[in-house]
């Protein structure tokens, strides 16, 4: 593969440093409370205090909500706090997304504790909200974008956790303001999920 054939990365990179290092702490802090749970003899009340500590720090430091809110949005071009791809949300795996020269994207993640549903499975409702924003990014990526108007999912088999999965999406068609666009979450090369999504674009005029 060439230079100019190498995929782009459409996902913000984490930094090992500020808050991106801060939030990959906190999500390992879920993930072993989720592994230790109340079966274990560490002293669940000193941990507690401890991680109060932690968050009455941060809040007393923190800027107002609107102002954050603002701020969210600047800086890349890419968006750093989304609950899928942000570096700077705990809840995000996060997933990595790179687009295609086909004009696809795809991306890989492995989903610990903290998304499961079933007994070593991710909850379906993680699998939608990984379709949904890949789908989304793949519209961006193919250079027509816009909001969610149905997401259509079939679960052909369980997620797993703990095993890498394969994300792909791409934008199929777009009829005046809809944009039709599809994906798949599959493991060890067979699908689990795939999705079908109408997506509105909110640029364009609608029809009289």
């Amino acid at each position: 593969m060439t230079d100019t054939q190498r995929p782009t990365e459409l996902t913000a990179t984490p930094n090992n440093e500020g808050i991106d290092a801060a939030v990959a702490a906190a999500r390992r802090v879920v993930e072993a409370l989720l592994h230790t749970g109340d079966r274990s003899v560490v002293e669940m009340a000193q941990v507690a205090n401890q991680l109060d500590a932690v968050a009455e720090h941060l809040e007393q430091h923190a800027p107002t909500r609107e102002e954050r809110l603002v701020d969210m949005w600047s800086g890349e071009g890419v968006t750093r706090h989304d609950p899928v791809t942000g570096p700077q949300n705990a809840i995000a795996p996060p997933l990595h997304l790179s687009g295609l020269e086909d004009g696809s994207i795809e991306g890989r993640v492995v989903l610990g504790m903290a998304y499961q549903g079933p007994p070593g499975c991710a909850h379906g409702g993680i699998s939608a909200l990984l379709l949904d924003h890949t789908l989304g990014v793949a519209n961006h990526w193919a250079g027509d974008s816009g909001m969610t108007g149905t997401l259509t999912l079939r679960y052909h088999r369980p997620t797993p956790l703990f095993e890498e999965l394969h994300i792909t999406a791409r934008q199929e068609s777009v009829d005046g303001r809809k944009i039709r666009t599809t994906g798949e979450i599959s493991a060890g090369g067979e699908v689990c999920v795939s999705a079908d999504g109408i997506f509105i674009n909110k640029h364009l005029p609608r029809p009289r």
